[in-house]
C-alpha cells in the first residue's frame, strides 16, 4: 500500500490517505516520515476487528459475512463521510475486499471513481482452508465462510467501477466468475534500489520462514512444513538448520521439539535477517493472490522453495527462478537440490534478482495504475 501511494506521489498527483488500525496492526505517527505524513495528510480511525463470538454467530441467522462485516465501523464511515463533503477527488482506492463495506457512503458523496486493488480472492482462501480441515464441525463453519465471502465478492465486483488485481491469475479468476468491469494487473512493486545485494560473508547455508503466524495460512503451511518436509530434512541434513521469524509465533508451535529449529520471533529489520539466510521456505497450502515475501526475497537474490499455491501469481519458472513443489516430496528434493549444489542456489538468486527488477519495479507498476485510472476517468 506504501508503495502504490509513493509511487503516485512520485508520479506528480496528490494522495489523501485514509486507513483504519487494529489491536493488531497500530498506528504510530512518530514512525511516519514527516514529508510522507504531510503530503498524503495521513488519517487513521481504530478499528476492532477482534472476533466477536456473539456476531460470529448471529451472523449465521443474519447471512451476513461476518469476515467482511467486523471491518466495517461507524467511526471510519464518519470520517470518510466529513473527508469527501470537504475534499473532491478523481479516484478513490479501496485496499483490499475489507474496505468495500464504505462503497455506499463513497458513492453518496463523491463522483469519483472507485477501484478495488484487490489483493486476492479471499473466498478461495477459506474454500481451501476447509478442504484441509479434518475437524467436520470446523470444516462445514469454513465452508459456510467461504460461501458467503465468494457471494460477498461477486456482488461487490459490480459496485466498483475497475478492479487493479495483484495478479494475472487473479484477474483470469474474476473473468472467470463473470465479471465484466474494467481490469488491469497491478502486482507488488518494489524500489529496487531498497534492496541493495550486499557483497558481505556469505549467507548460513540454513532456510528460514519469515511471516506473522497469528494469519492462518502461514500458521497452516509451517505446521504442515515442519512435520512432512523439515523431519525428513534434518534427519538427512543433521546439521541443517532452520529459523522461525514474525510476529505472533504460538507458543505451542515449540512442541514437541524439532531438531535444528530456532524460534527467532520478531525480527528488527527482515531484510537484514532474509540476507544472513540462504533459503527462504514458503509453504502456503490455503492462501490466494500473490505473495510479497517471494518477491522481496528474490530481489535480495534468496534462493526460494515454495508450495504451488504459494508461488500462485508469479510468472517464475520452475528451477530458474525459485523451486516449487507440489507436495511435501518435492519440497523435499527441492531443498536437497539447492543444499548439495551451492552454485545452483547462488545462480538461482541472481536469475530471481534479475526477474524482479524486470517485473516489480515500483516506478513501471505506478505508470501502469495511472494509465488504468486515466482510462476509467476518460482522460
Amino acid at each position: 500500500m506504501n508503495n502504490i501511494t509513493t509511487g503516485l506521489m512520485k508520479l506528480g498527483h496528490e494522495v489523501k490517505v485514509l486507513t483504519i488500525f487494529t489491536q493488531k496492526h497500530d498506528l504510530d505517527f512518530d514512525c511516519l516520515p514527516p514529508k510522507y505524513a504531510t503530503q498524503t495528510a495521513i488519517e487513521g480511525v481504530f478499528v476492532d476487528t477482534s472476533i466477536n463470538l456473539t456476531d460470529a454467530f448471529s451472523s449465521l441467522i443474519t447471512r451476513d459475512s461476518y469476515n467482511i462485516s467486523r471491518f466495517f465501523s461507524p467511526d471510519f464511515d464518519i470520517k470518510l463521510t466529513w473527508l469527501l463533503k470537504q475534499q473532491k477527488f478523481d479516484v478513490i482506492h479501496l485496499e483490499s475486499l475489507f474496505m468495500t463495506p464504505y462503497i455506499a457512503s463513497c458513492r453518496r458523496y463523491s463522483h469519483a471513481q472507485i477501484v478495488l486493488r484487490s489483493h486476492n480472492l479471499e473466498f478461495i482462501i477459506w474454500e481451501r482452508m476447509a478442504s484441509g480441515t479434518k475437524g467436520l464441525a470446523k470444516r462445514a463453519y469454513l465452508k459456510y465462510l467461504s460461501r458467503k465471502l465468494r457471494e460477498y465478492e461477486l456482488a461487490v465486483t459490480g459496485e466498483v467501477d475497475g478492479i487493479a488485481s495483484i495478479s494475472a491469475d487473479d484477474k483470469k479468476k474474476y473473468q472467470d466468475l463473470g465479471c465484466k468491469k474494467p481490469m488491469t494487473t497491478i502486482p507488488f512493486g518494489i524500489d529496487i534500489s531498497d534492496y541493495p545485494l550486499e557483497a558481505a560473508d556469505e549467507p548460513e547455508i540454513s532456510l528460514f520462514h519469515l511471516g506473522s503466524l497469528d494469519w492462518n495460512p502461514n500458521l497452516e503451511g509451517i505446521l504442515w512444513f515442519l512435520d512432512e518436509v523439515w523431519k525428513p530434512i534434518s534427519e538427512m541434513y543433521p546439521n541443517l538448520k532452520m529459523y522461525l521469524a514474525g510476529r505472533n509465533i504460538p507458543d505451542d508451535i515449540l512442541l514437541p521439539e524439532i531438531n535444528n529449529v530456532e524460534i527467532i520471533g520478531d525480527v528488527e529489520d527482515a531484510k537484514d535477517f532474509m540476507r544472513s539466510k540462504a533459503i527462504m521456505v514458503v509453504p502456503l497450502l490455503s492462501a490466494s493472490g500473490i505473495r510479497v515475501k517471494i518477491i522481496e526475497g528474490m530481489a535480495l537474490g534468496k534462493a526460494i522453495v515454495s508450495t504451488k499455491i504459494g508461488a500462485e501469481g508469479l510468472d517464475v519458472e520452475h528451477g530458474k527462478h525459485i523451486m516449487v513443489g507440489e507436495n511435501a516430496a518435492e519440497c523435499r528434493e527441492s531443498i536437497s537440490k539447492l543444499v548439495d549444489n551451492p552454485d545452483h542456489l547462488k545462480e538461482m538468486g541472481r536469475s530471481a534478482r534479475k526477474l524482479v527488477e524486470k517485473t516489480f519495479e515500483n516506478n513501471h507498476i505506478s505508470q501502469k495504475l495511472e494509465n488504468f485510472y486515466n482510462q476509467l476517468i476518460g482522460e
